[in-house]
Parts: C-alpha cells; sequence; structure tokens
C-alpha cells in the first residue's frame, strides 16, 4: 500500500514531523509519501487560508492520481479538500479531524480536541457536528499560532497543558486528541508524561487507509 499524507500548510518544519510520525505510524507494507504544497498559506489558520489551502491540496491529490496511491490523508484538523477529493479519486481520503474523533467516539464516552488557535474552534464544532458526535466531543483552544505550536515554545507548551488539564478536570473528558498536524507525533510522550489518555491523530487516518 502507498499512501500520499498532504500538510495543507507550506511550514516544511510541520512536513517534516507529519512525515516522521507517519512512517512510525504505518504499518508493515506501507508506503509513505509525505508533501506539502509548493505555494499557499505557512499556517492554516482563517477562512482565506483554508480555501487558498484547498486548492493547493486539489491539486496534489489530481497529480496523485497518476502516481497510483492507495489512500490520501489531509494532515490538518479540517476537512480541506476532501470532500473535494473523494469526487475525483476512488481511494479513502481522510483528515485527521474525521479520523480521531470518529476513533475517539469509539473508544471514550466523551473526550476533547484541543486545538491551536481560538478561530479552528468553530470548524471544529461543526465537523463534530457533522460526524454526528458533538455531544461527545468539546472543543478548546491553547491560543498560539500552528507555527509557534510546532515549534514547542515554552509559552505553546505552557498553554498546552493548562488546556489539557481544563479539558480533563473541569469538562470532565475521558480521553485528549491534539487537534492540529503541528501536534503530530506527541500523543504518546504526552500520555506518559500527564497520565491522560492521548489518541495520535494522524495514526488513526492512516489506520483508517489501511483497512479501507
Amino acid at each position: 500500500m502507498k499512501l500520499l499524507v498532504i500538510n495543507p500548510n507550506t511550514n516544511p518544519a510541520v512536513t517534516e514531523q507529519v512525515r516522521a510520525t507517519a512512517l512510525a505510524c504505518a504499518g508493515a507494507g506501507t508506503r509513505i509519501e509525505a508533501v506539502n504544497p509548493a505555494r499557499g498559506p505557512f499556517s492554516i489558520e482563517t477562512d482565506e487560508h483554508k480555501a487558498q489551502a484547498t486548492a493547493h491540496v486539489m491539486d496534489l491529490v489530481r497529480n496523485g492520481g497518476q502516481a497510483g496511491y492507495d489512500g490520501y490523508v489531509v494532515a490538518c484538523f479540517d476537512d480541506i479538500g476532501v470532500a473535494e477529493a473523494r469526487r475525483i479519486v476512488d481511494r479513502p481520503v481522510i483528515s485527521l479531524a474525521e479520523a480521531a474523533i470518529r476513533a475517539a467516539a469509539r473508544k471514550y464516552r466523551r473526550f476533547a480536541v484541543v486545538t491551536t488557535v481560538p478561530a479552528a474552534v468553530p470548524t471544529i464544532e461543526q465537523l463534530a457536528q457533522s460526524y454526528g458526535l458533538a455531544d461527545s466531543c468539546g472543543v478548546l483552544a491553547v491560543d498560539v499560532g500552528v507555527a509557534e505550536a510546532a515549534s514547542r515554545s515554552a509559552r505553546a507548551e505552557q498553554r498546552l497543558v493548562e488546556a489539557v488539564r481544563l479539558a480533563y478536570d473541569r469538562d470532565g473528558a475521558q480521553a485528549i486528541v491534539l487537534g492540529s498536524g503541528a501536534y503530530s507525533g506527541r500523543a504518546a510522550d504526552l500520555s506518559a508524561a500527564m497520565g491522560i489518555p492521548f489518541l495520535e491523530s494522524l495514526e488513526e487516518a492512516i489506520r483508517y487507509c489501511e483497512n479501507a
């Protein structure tokens, strides 16, 4: 099996983080190619960024169709280009958001998505509602940008811990879903450090494609 994992922003550090996580998560015999568009937003934090990124994601999917990929993962906690891609390819297409939220709902009665910027919260809430899982899913933002979250600045790390504790202690979340490609690969370490179950969104997305 050969999967194309698309980071829809143009931040190469995020793409490398996504690539390393995807390779670690993939099953035996699954080949991973991780890419980002050559043009577009460095971070996807507004509706305008999303519209720009969707066009570039679709270009990558169209080109990928000629390369014979068996599935496509959009490594972003939004369904950027997912519906459009599903109309033009006959292979599985999944976002981190859909894969992780559905997986969390199968395992936990109540869980929380912790994301980066506040502007992402309504979008994730709408996605959970579209999956029929809004009653199980809370959403919180750490209020730092995607690039800063990926760089793991002291401020970003402190706010991440505070948001997770709030979701767990105040809101009764039984598990945490990391709601950004900037957090790829961090679930296991954060679970060990905080004693709270975290789901690895990218792992759930790859597993979806492998089992489809």
